[in-house]
């Protein structure tokens, strides 16, 4: 008796398995080289965002925005068209002469996020707070329109 291979109802993709191997090519160059490979730096020092956190409360959009070793008024705040934009700029450090790195992680450079708003934001009345390298930015909702109620008139 012979056996038969078994095989998937699903039909094989021979691009899927790149996925894969391109996994394994990324770990192998981390272990080697770092989180990124030799030369790639001044790539990504044009490519830099700090990481942004968006929640909702009751009566306001809140977000949050990790920059650490920025000033504040290093930092951009601009709403248009109901987008919220945050940029500005990590500065190199330049006394780094007798160090010798074995690693450079930190990321340096300008950056730029955008967000759309929903039309309920009263841009009026936005708040910022920047403490601690956290810029914690309130858009306040407006109040929600009530429904009105229109009789119907039987003649």
């Amino acid at each position: 008796m012979a056996l038969i291979p078994w095989r998937s109802l699903r039909e094989w993709d021979p691009l899927e398995e790149w996925g894969g191997v391109q996994d394994r090519l990324n770990r192998l160059f981390e272990e080697t080289f770092g989180r990124y490979p030799v030369g790639q730096r001044e790539t990504l020092e044009r490519t830099w965002a700090p990481v942004v956190d968006i929640y909702e409360e009751k009566d306001s959009i809140i977000v949050k925005a990790e920059l650490p070793g920025i000033k504040k008024d290093e930092v951009s705040i601009e709403i248009k068209d109901n987008v919220l934009t945050l940029s500005g700029e990590r500065k190199h450090e330049q006394e780094t002469k007798k160090e010798n790195y074995h690693r450079i992680e930190r990321f340096y450079g300008k950056f730029s996020r955008s967000f759309s708003l929903p039309e309920t934001v009263q841009v009026e009345k936005v708040k910022a707070n920047y403490k601690d390298g956290v810029l914690e930015i309130t858009l306040p909702k407006a109040e929600a329109t009530k429904p009105k109620s229109i009789p119907i008139k039987i003649e």
